[in-house]
């Protein structure tokens, strides 16, 4: 820090010397973060001039503190005033992005006098504005210091802090080293009393004004040319600073500060100043006691993707390089593209996306041949679909041993397809994320996966949607149930398979027997209860309810029943049943009033993201969606939702709910509808094997409604609703969800 600064060998500065000035103050700004300035005049631009050195300082966690005279330019004043009165709501600056920092800083218009404000308000600028108690005068101070915590620096000069006095005037300023000699010690010392002594208000030798209080600084009005160095406009600014640049000594502080930065910006971090939240570290300390493998069992929407990430720069810091290497596995082409903007949050800059949509063979293997060589970053992000296939699988081999293997929706790697290419896998460092990590009716997968991340449950980490609710990173909900009736035809198909079924039934397990038949007659019986007509018409009764309420049916998505194919994990693709059905939704939302813009998001389009962003901007008001909405894809803004596609699938309905559940600052609360298909209780003979296998079907399917109603703001609705059909077969509603419970 200041102790390795080379100062100039006499300790002073002399503007047109070979050590100037505006050279000490860079090179304090840039290894300090305590600069104190006792002064006569000041000029913001004196900081626009040492942007560079600001910007670090800043980024540094650094505090400006001035005590200045009473005469300032009028856009000094006002940013001074609006910081004071907080009057900043429209400036938000990330101290922690240094190349905005000195971006901002380097231009002297509107943007940067907001920063100033912000600065101020934050307390990051700290100002006082004095004059001397007795006579006419002005302070007319002209010394500071700078600190590291450690060591100090300090300094008299005969120049004021404006853009005039560093780059105009012939100036000089001499400076002494706390760790030199015991005199300059003692002057530091006695420097620092002095400015503690005005700063705090203590001083019986100046008045302390007020903002409103100060003179404005205006061309000649004392017939004191001195006041001039107050007022310089933009152009003129930026002509001095071009100019002092041909000072060879100068321009190399600048460039060898401009490169550090630079080297700065280039470092991976974390994308929020606050960093890493507690449970992300924890998540990592885990991980790394696990021997760097483990599953993260989070809930949607608690950020496991920066989670992730998280490990990796941690990673980084502690083999201070700033090199990288990392492998991604996602489900889908949409989620390629969000991981890479993620990635770059965190300055992960070097990212190659692998898909049928991308370029990318070329990229990949000239980056991997150039890692073999020289340290090189990487961050490959690339579809499941991608990966299993012979084209990518054979540059597996080449990755660095040190590369960090990620698998989102980790449930994807028990399918045969991906287990299949495991073997090639010789990563030791590897984490697995999913809301869900078992696979529903897949133990032999699910087993698989978890000797691949050598975990088991409760897993290296598990971050619940019940405390992800409770601590705010999810917002609360309200859950209405709603109970469907099946058409006198749909019921009759209905109780026909549900007889086949009992056939299979087993009494003493309670469940059925496992084979291909009863997988073809649960599919041909989910078929009907995803396709029940009457769902369209409760769906347009609860949209038109709210409409005639609210006045609009802005953020509003509706999961619409599947056909075919409902619940085929391999399945992204809409088959032409459902694309009907999707069409019969959105028709019928449209219906209910001119006014309300309805989109499909199905597999395939082409505008996917622009469909989500006119969607989050309010544009289209209702997005009806099948389940290529369960993987990822982040709709925050989405307040409302109807799910007409009922499903057995746990992860299916845990992913829905967590992606209606996350956060917005304009969004207090989420509403869910559920739309519940129960068969004609009149029909059924509680003596029969058809009874207990409906009951074991409808057992079933109350496990999903309490595990939705366990956490909503209004569970007792789901109770009431349910009363008959529970008492009709004999269910208790309050120990059903248990059964979950840990799937979350």
């Amino acid at each position: 820090m200041l102790k390795e600064v080379n100062w100039s060998e006499d300790r002073s500065y002399r503007t047109g010397s070979k050590t100037e000035p505006i050279q000490f103050y860079i090179d304090g700004l840039f290894n300090s973060n305590k600069f104190d300035l006792l002064l006569g005049y000041f000029s913001s631009a004196a900081i626009n001039v040492l942007s560079l050195g600001f910007a670090s300082f800043l980024y540094n966690g650094g505090t400006l503190r001035m005590a200045v005279n009473n005469v300032l330019s009028q856009e000094d004043r006002d940013a001074i005033k609006a910081g004071r009165d907080g009057d900043t709501k429209n400036t938000a600056i990330d101290l922690s992005d240094i190349k905005e920092l000195k971006n901002v800083l380097d231009e002297y218009g509107k943007h940067f006098f907001d920063c100033l404000a912000w600065l101020i308000s934050n307390n990051k600028i700290q100002i006082k504005i004095i004059k001397p108690k007795f006579g006419k005068g002005i302070a007319h101070y002209k010394s500071g210091a700078f600190s590291d915590s450690t060591n100090t620096v300090g300094f008299k000069a005969s120049c004021n802090f404006t853009a005039f006095g560093l780059l105009e005037n012939l100036e000089e300023l001499d400076a002494f080293l706390s760790w030199e000699n015991s005199r300059s010690s003692k002057m530091i010392t006695r420097q620092n009393n002095d400015f503690e002594d005005i700063f705090s208000g203590k001083s019986d030798v100046v008045d302390y004004l007020d903002i409103d209080d100060v003179i404005i600084a205006i061309k000649n009005e004392f017939g004191n040319n001195s006041l001039n160095e107050l007022l310089i406009k933009e152009k003129e600014l930026v002509e001095k600073k071009n100019r002092i640049l041909e000072n060879k000594g100068i321009k190399k502080s600048f460039e060898k500060v401009s490169s550090k930065i630079d080297e700065i910006i280039r470092i991976p971090k974390f994308p929020f100043a606050a960093g890493p939240r507690a449970y992300q570290m924890d998540a990592y300390s885990n991980w790394v006691k696990n021997n760097y493998q483990g599953i993260f069992a989070m809930a949607t929407g608690t950020g496991k993707t920066i989670t992730s990430l998280n490990c990796l720069l941690q990673e980084i810091k502690k083999s201070n390089t700033p090199v990288y290497h990392a492998i991604i596995l996602v489900p889908t082409i949409t989620l390629v593209n969000q991981w890479s903007e993620e990635a770059l949050r965190f300055n992960f800059q070097e990212i190659i996306k692998v898909s049928s949509k991308f370029q990318w063979e070329s990229e990949l293997a000239t980056t991997l041949s150039t890692a073999k060589r020289i340290p090189t970053s990487f961050i490959i992000i690339t579809t499941y679909a991608s990966f299993i296939k012979d084209r990518f699988n054979k540059y597996i081999k080449d990755l660095p041993a040190d590369t960090i293997f990620i698998a989102d929706e980790a449930h994807n790697i028990g399918s045969p397809s991906v287990l299949s290419r495991l073997p090639n896998v010789l990563l030791q460092k590897r984490i697995g994320l999913s809301a869900t990590p078992k696979r529903i009716y897949d133990i032999e997968g699910s087993t698989a996966m978890e000797s691949f991340f050598n975990d088991s449950e409760p897993y290296t980490y598990s971050f619940s949607m019940e405390r992800a609710i409770e601590e705010g990173i999810l917002c609360k909900y309200y859950y209405h149930p709603h109970i469907v009736s099946l058409t006198a035809e749909e019921l009759k198909e209905y109780m026909e398979i549900t007889k086949k079924l009992s056939k299979f039934f087993n009494r003493t397990s309670g469940g059925f027997d496992v084979n291909d038949i009863v997988q073809m007659l649960l599919l041909k019986r989910k078929r009907i209860i995803h396709k029940a007509v009457n769902k369209l018409s409760i769906t347009r009764q609860i949209l038109e309810d709210r409409f005639n309420k609210e006045g609009n049916l802005s953020y509003t998505f509706i999961y619409v029943p599947e056909g075919v194919t409902p619940d085929l994990e391999e399945d992204e693709n809409a088959d032409e049943e459902t694309i009907k059905i999707i069409n019969q939704y959105t028709r019928e939302i449209g219906r209910i009033d001119d006014s309300i813009k309805v989109n499909q998001f199905i597999s395939g389009m082409a505008d996917r993201n622009e469909v989500l962003d006119q969607f989050k901007e309010g544009k289209i008001h209702v997005i009806a969606s099948m389940k290529c909405l369960d993987e990822g894809v982040d709709i925050p803004r989405a307040e409302h939702a109807i799910f007409c596609s009922s499903t057995g699938n746990p992860r299916q309905f845990i992913q829905r709910r967590g992606r209606i559940l996350r956060t917005h600052p304009k969004k207090d609360i989420a509403i869910i509808h559920d739309l519940i298909v129960v068969p004609d209780l009149a029909i059924s003979d509680s003596n029969s094997d058809t009874f207990r296998a409906e009951r074991s079907l409808v057992e079933k399917e109350l496990e999903r409604v309490m595990y939705f109603a366990s956490l909503a703001i209004n569970p007792f609705e789901t109770e009431n609703v349910f009363a008959e059909l529970c008492q009709h077969y004999d269910l208790n509603i309050y120990t059903i969800h248990n059964k979950l419970k840990n799937n979350d």
